[in-house]
C-alpha cells in the first residue's frame, strides 16, 4: 500500500518540519495536501461551498496552530485531523440547525450487522459474478455511483473512518491516530462500513443467483475477516488478497463486490484543489501574518481570518 501521506497517485513532494517558519510550511502542506483534503472536505461537508469553507479554514488552523505540531507524526496526518474536526463541526452546526438529523450525520439508523452480512442472500451482483474483463462500463459506473452517494449517508463514526482510511488511503495505524482511537476500533467501524456500503451497491444492481456455499458458515466467516484484513493493508491493488484458491464460487462473487467497492472509494481521492480555493488560501494566511504582527510564530488563542472577512472558527482539541 502507499504510504499513508504520499498516495501513489501525487508524487513525493517537501514536507515541512517541526519548528519551521508557520506561513512556509503551511504552504508546502497546501502543495503537498490541499487535493486530498478538498476530496476529504467534499465528503466530510456534502455541500461543495461549505467544502470550500473547510479547506480554507483547515490551513488557516494549520497556521495558527503550527507551534504545537512537534514532530511526532507526520505533518500529514496532523492537517488531516484539523480538516476532519473542522468538517464534522461544520456537520454538527448545520444539524443543529435542522438541516440533518442526528449527531452530524444520517438520522437513518444502521441495520444490524447481521442484516449486513451476505449469508442469507440468494443473488449476488451480475458483474461480480462475471468475468472482470466483460463487466460493461456503465453497469460499472452505476455500481461506484451507488457506493459514493452511499458514504454521505453512513453515520459519522463509519464515515469518517471510511473517507480516511479508503479515500485518502491512510494506513489503520495513521488513521487510528489521526481519530485518536484504537486501532481494533478503527477496523471494527470500517468493517461494518464496507459490508453497509456493499449491501447499498448490491440493492439495485443487476443480479444473478448466487452460488451454493461449499463450506461451512465458520469457515466462511474466518475467509471473510481474512478479506477484510487484507482490505485493512491496502487491498488487491496493493498485493493483498485472499489466496483464490481457498474461495468457492459465492466467496469469490462476494469479495469481487467488496472491491467494487473499495475502488469506488479510492476514485473519489482524486481531483485537484482548484485554483480560486488554493488562491483563497494564500491570501488568508498572507492576511492572518499580517494580523499576527510578525512573520512567524502567529499570537495563540487568536483565529485568523478567512479571506473575505470571515473568522476562521475554532473546533477545539489539539492539532
Amino acid at each position: 500500500m502507499p504510504s499513508s501521506t504520499s498516495p501513489a497517485r501525487s508524487a513525493p513532494r517537501r514536507l515541512p518540519k517541526a519548528g519551521s517558519d508557520p506561513a512556509a510550511a503551511v504552504v508546502m502542506l497546501l502543495e503537498a495536501h490541499g487535493p486530498r483534503v478538498r476530496a476529504a472536505a467534499l465528503r466530510l461537508c456534502r455541500n461543495r461551498a461549505d467544502a470550500d469553507d473547510a479547506v480554507q479554514d483547515t490551513f488557516l488552523q494549520a497556521f495558527a496552530k503550527w507551534h504545537t505540531f512537534k514532530g511526532e507524526a507526520d505533518p500529514g496526518t496532523w492537517l488531516y485531523a484539523i480538516a476532519v474536526r473542522t468538517c464534522t463541526a461544520r456537520w454538527r452546526r448545520d444539524a443543529r440547525g435542522g438541516e440533518r438529523g442526528g449527531k452530524g450525520g444520517s438520522s437513518r439508523r444502521m441495520p444490524a450487522l447481521s442484516q449486513l452480512m451476505p449469508w442469507q442472500e440468494t443473488t449476488v451482483m451480475q458483474a461480480a459474478a462475471a468475468p472482470v474483463d466483460e463487466v460493461p462500463e456503465p453497469e460499472r459506473h452505476e455500481a461506484v455511483a451507488r457506493v459514493q452517494a452511499e458514504i454521505a449517508r453512513l453515520p459519522e463514526h463509519l464515515r469518517v473512518v471510511t473517507i480516511l482510511k479508503e479515500v485518502l488511503e491512510l494506513s489503520v495505524q495513521d488513521t487510528a491516530r489521526t481519530l485518536g482511537l484504537a486501532e481494533n476500533t478503527v477496523k471494527t467501524r470500517l468493517h461494518r462500513a464496507r459490508l453497509a456500503l456493499r449491501k447499498a451497491m448490491t440493492a439495485k444492481a443487476a443480479a444473478v443467483e448466487a452460488p451454493t456455499p461449499i463450506f461451512e458458515k465458520q469457515v466462511c466467516l474466518d475467509l471473510l475477516k481474512a478479506k477484510m484484513d487484507a482490505m485493512d493493508r491496502g487491498g488487491v491493488h496493493a498485493g493483498f488478497a485472499v489466496p483464490q484458491a481457498e474461495l468457492c464460487a459465492r466467496c469469490r462473487a462476494v469479495f469481487r463486490e467488496l472491491d467494487m467497492v473499495q475502488d469506488a472509494c479510492s476514485q473519489l481521492g482524486a481531483g485537484d484543489l482548484p485554483a480560486k480555493v488554493r488562491q483563497a488560501v494564500l491570501a488568508g494566511l498572507r492576511q492572518a501574518e499580517a494580523e499576527a504582527g510578525r512573520l512567524g510564530r502567529p499570537r495563540r488563542g487568536r483565529p485568523p481570518r478567512r479571506a473575505g472577512g470571515g473568522v476562521a472558527k475554532r473546533t477545539g482539541g489539539r492539532g
